[in-house]
């Protein structure tokens, strides 16, 4: 009988070290995981926080998947349409958290800033308040990055101080955008002034 109780013991150690010793991988591993995850966060973007998961270490842009839950809402534009009352477009902005805090303080956006804009097609039509436009289609998104130390200069989606691109509704990390002067500044010359952001739409700005 000690015999058999001996051989039950020996049986329960060697099961428990086995255990432990899985364990004990199984941290390493785990360890070894949350390094590697860290080193490419870093190895995709020149930025650290919100930005980080906008660019990439080429500064290719995407458009955050959050930001309609984690960001801010900017401000909105109604594009007139050419004939009749209403809107052919809506354009709604929203704004990285820290933003329009910064913003308000200093009185520009800080470097990291993320600024998303949805572009919609409008419908229009009678309600009890009258004729009203509201957001129908998603067009895609315009997306720009605050760069205030000229991260890349290689990039022809960078310069003047932003990182620039517009995706279409369909794809959301690849951008048709291929330079900046061409395919972005244009719009945004009258707003050169204020670094190219058109502030006064934003009353949330304001000091």
């Amino acid at each position: 009988m000690v015999n058999e109780r001996d051989r039950f013991a020996n049986i329960r150690n060697i099961a428990m070290r086995i255990a432990n010793a899985f364990c004990v991988a199984l941290v390493g591993l785990s360890v070894i995981g949350t390094v590697t995850a860290y080193a490419q966060t870093d190895k995709r973007s020149q930025y650290s926080g919100t930005a980080a998961t906008v660019v990439d270490d080429k500064g290719n842009l995407r458009v955050p998947s959050d930001y309609r839950t984690s960001y801010q809402v900017l401000g909105s534009w109604a594009v007139a349409k050419d004939d009749g009352p209403g809107s052919k477009d809506l354009h709604v902005v929203y704004a990285s958290p820290g933003a329009i805090a910064a913003y308000r303080k200093d009185g520009h956006f800080p470097d990291g800033a993320v600024l998303v804009k949805e572009v919609f097609h409008a419908a229009t039509g009678q309600m009890t308040t009258g004729i009203v436009s509201h957001a129908d289609t998603l067009v895609g998104w315009f997306v720009m990055v605050k760069d205030s130390t000229g991260r890349f200069p290689g990039n022809k989606l960078w310069g003047d101080g932003w990182g620039w691109s517009w995706f279409d509704a369909a794809n959301p990390r690849k951008t048709t955008s291929t330079d900046y002067k061409t395919d972005c500044k244009s719009c945004h010359i009258p707003a050169q002034g204020s670094d190219w952001i058109y502030t006064d739409g934003y009353p949330v700005l304001k000091r």
